[in-house]
């Protein structure tokens, strides 16, 4: 094979992995399905994420309103 071959070959498996595709409307509701959340055990990951802010003195950043200052 040619160098310009194994270009083209490559800028074209390349291209053909991007995905173009928007998620509908209609298929947002499986993100929020139960297989697509990480965590083995909520419960564990709840106390984690209480005791590192505890540690740190910050909270937030998972969604919840407000900063470490526990202002709100």
């Amino acid at each position: 094979m040619n160098k310009l071959t194994c270009i083209v070959i490559v800028l074209s498996a390349l291209l053909a992995g991007c995905g173009r595709q928007a998620v509908r409307a209609a298929e947002k509701q499986f993100l929020a399905d139960q297989i697509m959340i990480f965590d083995e055990d909520p419960q564990q990951s709840s106390s984690d994420d209480h005791i590192r802010s505890n540690r740190e003195g910050a909270a937030g950043g998972k969604g919840a309103g407000g900063g470490g200052c526990g202002c709100n």
